[in-house]
């Protein structure tokens, strides 16, 4: 089984669901900035293994197979089960944040399910991406200092009970272009450099 790991393409598949074992276990650990900006470095791999898959030459079938479903289950790790993590523990465990993150982690084994079936149908994702979660949870963890203590908890979860609606929806979301993938490596390189910076000034 190893050897599907020496295909470029599953190897930064495999190097993402590294990078979210690291960012569970920063959930865990109670530093939930840095399980963000770790879930941003996840996300990226995410999106580049399909790059590196369609450049590299005479990819047996296999191998490509053993790709799609290593990068479904890298999906679902790092697009609903760490957010799904953060939520819960933002909310200290209680009875809504629980909800939502159960919510959340079978609303994106559903959309991942659909997709594997499915796929894109003329350049377009049908529902959002789960890769939309980890972005914004990073957003929302760089504007926290201006938030009002009491509501930062509750925006965090009404958007995410909304986002997680928009992933098992009808709705249609094109494709990453070139100049997208460009832009998300850029947001995930600043955004996770800001994250680190406010876990070490945190101390």
């Amino acid at each position: 089984m190893l050897r599907y790991l020496l295909d470029p393409a599953n190897a930064v598949t495999s190097l993402g669901i590294l990078f979210s074992g690291l960012a569970l276990q920063a959930v865990l650990a109670g530093r939930l900035e840095l399980a963000v900006a770790i879930g941003l470095w996840s996300m990226l791999a995410d999106q580049l293994d399909g790059i590196v898959a369609k450049r590299t030459p005479n990819r047996g079938s296999d191998v490509a197979e053993i790709g799609k479903s290593l990068d479904c289950l890298g999906d679902v790790i790092y697009g609903a089960v760490i957010p799904a993590i953060v939520i819960m523990v933002l909310g200290s465990g209680r009875l809504v944040a629980t909800s939502l993150g159960i919510f959340m982690i079978c609303a994106g084994a559903l959309r991942l399910s659909y997709f594997s079936r499915s796929g894109l149908r003329g350049g377009y994702f049908t529902g959002v991406p789960l890769s939309y979660d980890v972005p914004l949870l990073a957003m929302f963890f760089m504007t926290r200092p201006w938030f009002p203590a009491e509501t930062f908890n509750p925006t965090v979860m009404l958007s995410f009970f909304l986002l997680t609606c928009l992933h098992v929806s009808s709705i249609r979301i094109p494709a990453p272009s070139r100049a997208m993938y460009l832009v998300i490596t850029a947001f995930s390189a600043v955004s996770s450099g800001m994250l680190i910076g406010q876990t070490l000034t945190s101390k």
